[in-house]
């Protein structure tokens, strides 16, 4: 396989039925917060400071209705098709996992091209996937605007203080012990 790139398909955020500011971690500490049901999913919620809860998809709109949860975590794409900003009073703005997919071509394809086929190919390639980070990023705005007009609360924490705790959080973890040597410093040099 020959990887064409990165495509971008979105960032989640914090969506809460509370009206309580979230600031940092600390400030989600007992926040009951719908994670995927999974390891991984729940150490992304510690991760978070929150206390993650275990939640099919098609149950988080009666979770956050009835309180069986205070929040949830997806991209902003998601919130507005599930109609989660019915039942929730703020979304936080904490980016903490940005999704993305590789673009991808067969090896054998790749390499019967030629270098002039190639060039182009990857140039096309690279073209689609700015047009197609540039459309998610884009409605990304578009909805949170949306969202705010609706009369939810929609901000940016302080970031830096996610970014800290998690990677404690993470370290921790037995998921951190089987990191090469350097891939957090290799992490945290990405911008």
């Amino acid at each position: 396989m020959k990887i064409l790139g990165p495509t971008f398909f979105g960032t989640r955020q914090v969506g809460l039925k509370p009206n309580k500011k979230v600031s940092t971690p600390a400030d989600l500490a007992g926040v009951k917060l719908r994670m995927p049901p999974g390891e991984a999913w729940q150490l992304l919620g510690r991760s978070l400071g929150a206390n993650p809860t275990p939640m099919a998809y098609a149950e988080v709109y009666t979770g956050l209705q009835t309180g069986a949860i205070d929040g949830q975590d997806n991209p902003l794409p998601n919130v507005q098709n599930m109609k989660f900003y019915e039942v929730m009073s703020q979304i936080v703005l904490t980016s903490h996992l940005v999704g993305f997919d590789l673009l991808t071509v067969n090896m054998k394809t790749w390499s019967a091209m030629g270098a002039a086929k190639q060039k182009s190919f990857q140039a096309a390639a690279d073209k689609a996937i700015k047009w197609s980070a540039d459309e998610h990023l884009k409605r990304e705005a578009e909805l949170a605007e949306g969202f705010r007009k609706q009369g939810l609360q929609v901000y940016a924490p302080n970031v830096d203080a996610f970014r800290s705790y998690a990677q404690k959080v993470y370290l921790g973890s037995d998921e951190a012990k089987e990191w090469p040597k350097g891939m957090l410093e290799k992490i945290n040099a990405l911008k």
